[in-house]
């Protein structure tokens, strides 16, 4: 018998390419699709699915606040699968706590291994909404995210609160970093690399070359196509593009 489940992200191109997947699994059949954590509780509400692949990070109810909300709802819960870009603290709460994840970009392989365990789980809600309690108490206990990055300015060789860098962009493979007192160059390699280390509440990968603090936007500038543009608050102000992707997310985070 087929697992009946649904798959919840507020990137379209996540979707599709999870939904891809899904369809060569033969033990899944996906029976609804929802783009936010507000559209994901009235889905479940409505069809009643045994499995949810969860994104984690959205605007409005993020992934853990629609469980959350399921839960406060009363709305039996189905078995979860997190879908994530992120493999810090949260990851290790899902694991003490037996609740399965697959990092972005999701690995067939992984995505299969998840869903066998699922499997297993399928008939123990009440069990997993325990756990989910936990983890929401566990999640919800941990301290604001910082640490330092090391970056180099002019001979200088400096640690600065990761809280404090305004934006990070990458050029011809060198990661530049700014704040408010310096410009200098980072030690990672990639921006995903750096982003992985960050608050992704905080921390948002506006485009493919550039990162930013969303508590350091200056201004929101309209542009071409409907698309945006964020000047900073560095020195410089300086203006960084946002993606078409990323500009539905930071529209809808903001209530444009």
């Amino acid at each position: 018998m087929q697992i009946e489940s649904v798959l919840v992200d507020d990137e379209p191109l996540a979707r599709e390419e999870l939904m891809f997947l899904l369809e060569a699994n033969p033990d899944v059949k996906v029976v609804g699709q929802a783009k936010n954590g507000l559209e994901a509780v009235d889905l479940v509400k409505k069809t009643k699915p045994q499995l949810l692949f969860l994104d984690i990070q959205m605007p409005g109810l993020d992934g853990l606040q629609t469980i959350d909300r399921l839960i406060a709802k009363k709305i039996p819960l189905p078995k979860v699968i997190f879908v994530t870009a992120y493999d810090h603290y949260a990851l290790k709460a899902f694991d003490l706590n037996a609740v399965d994840y697959v990092l972005k970009p999701v690995d067939k392989q992984r995505l299969d291994k998840a869903i066998a365990k699922a499997k297993q789980q399928i008939n123990n809600t009440a069990f997993m909404e325990d756990q989910f309690k936990n983890l929401l108490n566990m999640v919800q206990a941990q301290p604001e995210q910082r640490f330092k990055l090391l970056v180099k300015s002019g001979n200088r060789m400096l640690l600065v609160d990761s809280t404090d860098m305004i934006f990070a962009n990458v050029e011809d493979g060198v990661i530049s970093v700014v704040t408010n007192d310096l410009v200098g160059t980072s030690n990672y390699r990639t921006l995903e690399d750096l982003q992985a280390n960050l608050d992704p509440k905080v921390f948002w990968r506006v485009h493919r070359a550039y990162i930013a603090n969303i508590n350091k936007i200056k201004e929101v500038i309209p542009w071409f196509n409907r698309s945006l543009q964020l000047k900073m608050t560095d020195k410089k102000e300086t203006e960084i593009p946002v993606s078409r992707t990323q500009t539905k997310k930071l529209r809808e985070f903001l209530k444009l």
